[in-house]
């Protein structure tokens, strides 16, 4: 695309001033880059994604409350990762991780485990033991 014809639609990122570098070709054909303050179609496809990460949060947070899961699940969801991520980020197999999301695993785990999880979740020990549902 042409730099004249890079996006400025508001959108997600203009919110907080955030501007977006582009690759865009200028007056002789040349690549060059561009700052874009967003593009309405990726503001959407963005916004729905967080949605349905808001939404995987609030099941998390329910099936913790109703006592079927650990706040494994919903802090995995808060930081927008998966099961396989978040393996790898603490170093345990996929397995073992679904595994730590009952209650009953849960709440035997070692604070070494738990202090894996909580660094990988930017929280503290306390925090991913005592789960508030604010």
């Amino acid at each position: 695309m042409k730099k004249e014809e890079v996006p400025q639609d508001e959108g997600n990122l203009s919110k907080n001033n955030v501007r977006e570098l582009l690759y865009a070709t200028d007056e002789y054909g040349n690549y060059t880059t561009a700052l874009s303050k967003g593009w309405e179609p990726k503001s959407i496809a963005l916004s729905n994604a967080m949605n349905d990460i808001f939404e995987r949060m609030e099941s998390a947070k329910a099936e913790i409350l109703a006592g079927n899961s650990s706040p494994i699940a919903y802090f995995m969801e808060a930081s927008k990762m998966d099961i396989g991520i978040l393996a790898s980020y603490v170093g345990i197999w996929k397995w073992r991780v679904k595994r730590h999301f009952k209650p009953s695993v849960f709440s035997k785990l070692s604070d070494r485990t738990l202090q894996k999880y909580a660094d990988a979740f930017g929280i503290g020990i306390e925090e991913l033991k005592n789960f508030k549902a604010d």
